[in-house]
């Protein structure tokens, strides 16, 4: 595999196989540098929940598959784990997932008087999330959030002041 392409991507092609023999399922993949070191994470997934041992048996081979191939230049710190709880809802299949679930809303700038808020998720299409507020429905573009995480918290006060 040749160095300097998309380096998620890459990544993403040689985790997905191992993944699948294991039963499980990419959730993301992200290569962020924070301070001096860079982070290579695998977020998997699968129904019923993951354990330790889920995440081990996807680490050891992932490991030898990057090492083969040598998909990044830099060093890097290789984190195979769960999306856990509030995680984070990027791609379609997310989004068709979670349907009816609630969600947290973070734009990148300031709309409508809201930078964050809790709602409810209806749809997705063509990078439009449609959700559910207390003040009613609404579209977002997913390019103008910051990010949509599954709502974690205790959702019986979800819309209470519309009782």
């Amino acid at each position: 595999m040749a160095k300097g392409g998309n380096t998620v991507s890459a990544v993403y092609e040689l985790a997905r196989p191992i993944a699948d023999s294991l039963g499980l399922k990419i959730w993301d993949v992200t290569f962020e540098k924070e301070g001096a070191m860079w982070y290579l994470r695998v977020l998997i997934d699968k129904d019923g929940g993951l354990s330790m041992d889920d995440c081990e048996a996807m680490t050891r081979p992932l490991s030898e598959a990057l090492d083969k191939a040598d998909p990044i230049e830099q060093n890097y710190m290789l984190e195979v784990g769960s999306p856990g709880l509030g995680r984070e809802l990027k791609r379609k299949e997310h989004f068709e997932e979670f349907l009816e679930c609630p969600v947290r809303i973070r734009y990148i700038r300031e709309t409508d008087g809201l930078k964050e808020f809790i709602a409810v998720l209806k749809g997705f299409n063509d990078g439009v999330v449609s959700v559910i507020t207390e003040d009613g429905d609404r579209d977002i573009k997913l390019s103008d959030t910051a990010f949509i995480r599954l709502y974690d918290d205790d959702t019986e006060e979800l819309f209470e002041n519309n009782a």
